[in-house]
C-alpha cells in the first residue's frame, strides 16, 4: 500500500485560513477533537517556515518537520520533534515518506497549493468553520476541483469534507 500525503486545514466561511493571524481562531471543538484524532493516522506533520512562526506547535505528538530558510522560532527550539529542513517541496516530501512513512501537512495556502498543484497530495482532510470574516483566504473550489469527495459530514460549527486526489509524484 503506498503511503499517504494528507492535507488537513481549516477554513472559514469565505475560505479564510486565518482569524487574527492564526488558524486556532477559525477552530470550532469538533474539528479539534479532529484535528487530533487526524494526527494518530499518521507518522509525521509537515509545515511551512509563516505556520512555523504563527500557529503554536511546541510540542507535538509526531515528528515534526519544518520547511523554512529561516531560524526556527523560539517556541518550536522547545519541541524535541522539531527539525528544520531546507529542501525544495517534492524533495521534502519524498525524504518526509521515506523516512517517517504517512505524512500530514498542516500548512497554510501557499505550500498547501504548491504541493497539490504539482501532485503530490494522496487526500485532503478540510474543516469549514461557519464563522465569517478572517485572512489568507484559499480558494476551495480550486483546491479540490482534481478530488473525489469520500465523506462530508455536518457537525456543530461547521462541516467536514474528505476528498482523495490521485497523486502523481508519489
Amino acid at each position: 500500500m503506498a503511503n499517504r500525503v494528507a492535507v488537513n486545514l481549516i477554513v472559514g466561511a469565505q475560505g479564510e485560513t486565518t482569524w487574527g493571524g492564526t488558524s486556532a481562531g477559525l477552530s470550532f471543538a469538533a474539528d479539534r477533537a479532529r484535528f487530533h484524532q487526524l494526527r494518530r493516522e499518521f507518522k509525521a506533520i509537515l509545515i511551512g517556515g509563516n505556520t512555523a512562526h504563527n500557529e503554536p506547535y511546541a510540542k507535538t505528538p509526531l515528528p515534526l518537520i519544518v520547511l523554512t530558510h529561516r531560524p526556527l522560532p523560539n517556541h518550536l527550539l522547545k519541541n524535541p520533534l522539531a527539525e528544520a529542513w531546507q529542501l525544495p517541496l517534492p524533495e521534502a516530501i519524498s525524504r518526509a515518506v521515506r523516512t517517517y512513512g504517512d505524512l500530514l501537512i498542516e500548512a497554510g495556502p501557499v505550500l498547501i497549493n504548491e504541493a497539490i498543484s504539482l501532485g503530490l497530495i494522496t487526500e485532503i482532510y478540510l474543516s469549514i468553520s461557519e464563522l465569517p470574516g478572517g485572512e489568507n483566504p484559499i480558494d476551495i473550489k480550486r483546491l479540490t476541483e482534481n478530488g473525489v469527495e469520500i465523506s462530508r459530514q455536518e457537525v456543530e460549527g461547521g462541516r467536514f469534507l474528505h476528498y482523495r486526489l490521485a497523486p502523481s509524484h508519489l
